[in-house]
């Protein structure tokens, strides 16, 4: 317990005094998760959508590799994406091996999944009754589809959430195809998770343990604010506000 309050103090201290080396690597570890999530959903989402609404030669193959993809461990993910991007690799004349290219890489391939499996299985459970009766009133394919994804939102918000934890959390792949690198004293491809490796292996645990307790903020917090928007808890009364003087405005120019 000593250790752990230890870490808990260095972690505010850290944080209270803006410590280049943690904020540098906590704002690249951000960084690569938003841009993987943000791919994991272009491609996560119409994914799931397409495998919920229609059905087509080798759907169920699909939908097993969804399935199967979102329990992946991450380590292997981040074995084949070495295999397929070293030198020699299919993809080794990107030269993206131990970049942050890499790295992106790697989670995109982890968060899709995710997040094709959660929309899919969110969007088998809407009455399709809903899709056909848009397309009644005159909708077309992909508006009906949008009004469908619509009364899911709150679902396909989770799986964005579940995406986002799964690669914000992961050390495998980041430390594979990704090496754990500073260059210049800028965390290259370092991310909060692969830093705690490198302390516990260096003996140092109260750094390890305070890195540990950022990471584990920066997760609660981020999953608080996107939980709570898919509740209406957060910026619900902003947002009522901002409609109310909209509609009073159009009023007033009416």
């Amino acid at each position: 317990m000593g250790d752990i309050w230890q870490g808990f103090v260095e972690a505010v201290k850290l944080i209270i005094h803006f410590d280049p080396y943690v904020m540098k690597i906590a704002f690249f570890t951000l960084y690569v998760c938003a841009i993987a999530t943000f791919f994991g959903m272009l491609i996560g989402i119409p994914l799931g959508s397409a495998l919920a609404l229609y059905r087509f030669r080798g759907r169920k193959f699909m939908v097993t590799v969804v399935n199967a993809g979102m329990g992946l461990p991450p380590v292997v993910v981040g074995l084949f994406v070495y295999l397929f991007l070293k030198r020699r690799g299919p993809l080794g004349f990107l030269g993206w091996l131990y970049t942050p290219k890499a790295i992106i890489f790697a989670e995109i391939i982890l968060a899709t999944p995710l997040i094709a499996g959660i929309t899919m299985a969110a969007v088998q459970n809407v009455n399709p009754k809903l899709r056909l009766q848009s397309k009644s009133l005159g909708a077309g394919e992909i508006r009906s589809t949008m009004t469908l994804l619509s009364e899911t939102r709150l679902s396909l918000l989770a799986a964005v959430i579940a995406g986002f934890g799964g690669i914000i959390s992961e050390v495998g792949a980041a430390m594979i195809v990704g090496g754990n690198l500073m260059l210049n004293g800028e965390p290259y491809t370092r991310t909060l998770t692969t830093a705690i490796v490198l302390e516990v292996n260096k003996g140092n645990s109260t750094l390890a343990i305070a890195l540990g307790i950022i990471l584990l903020g920066i997760t609660l917090l981020l999953v608080w604010i996107l939980t709570s928007i898919q509740q209406g808890g957060l910026f619900s009364e902003p947002v009522r506000v901002a409609r109310s003087l909209f509609s009073r405005f159009r009023g007033e120019e009416t």
